[in-house]
């Protein structure tokens, strides 16, 4: 992420990140600091798309789940408002759906990797979506061609559960009528 706005004495809330302009860039609130990054590029938003129809497919038209993508807020506190690249949410946890954001604990989260700040993903976002224990979390490297996944498998804490390079069919733990042809996504 590109900036961090300066922090007050008390963290930031989910009120004030409300009151943010819309500028076209993508606002989030984690624990309690505001984090501003640039769109994303071009490779980047065509992996997205791809995996996003995929997901769609194999999920939401089966009304599975719903499939959302960014910017959606997805709102996991009062101080921590991300905006992951997809998250998916299980129909029986359609209640989470409000008009304004998502609340709760997603059940699968996906970020790819910016080239500019990979590590955002890597590490403080990890570290974020381990926190509030959202059962499965893929990162995407567009450049490179391959996904991870990783399982939660205690509070704050995210074991590698596989890494899936561009021929492989991804499968996931918390999906498992999902068969995702890496392929159509890193063609």
């Amino acid at each position: 992420m590109s900036r961090v706005l300066p922090r007050k004495p008390e963290p930031f809330t989910y009120r004030e990140y409300c009151l943010l302009p819309e500028d076209g860039r993508r606002h989030e609130l984690i624990e309690g600091e505001f984090y501003v990054t640039p769109s994303p590029g071009s490779n980047h938003q065509t992996v997205s798309r791809r995996l996003q129809q995929i997901l769609m497919e194999q999920l939401e038209d089966r009304d599975l789940a719903q499939v959302f993508n960014a910017p959606m807020d997805l709102l996991l506190d009062d101080t921590t408002c991300v905006q992951p690249d997809l998250f998916i949410v299980r129909a029986s946890k359609a209640h989470q759906i409000q008009p304004h954001a998502v609340v709760g604990v997603p059940d699968l989260v996906v970020e790819i990797l910016s080239p500019s700040h990979p590590g955002n993903d890597r590490f403080l976002k990890r570290g974020v979506y381990a926190r509030f224990r959202i059962p499965e979390y893929w990162i995407v490297d567009p450049v490179n061609g391959f996904i991870t996944v990783l399982r939660s498998s205690e509070p704050g804490k995210y074991d590698l559960e596989a890494r899936f390079d561009r021929a492989s069919v991804l499968t996931s733990e918390e999906f498992p009528e999902l068969a995702v042809p890496l392929p159509r996504v890193f063609r």
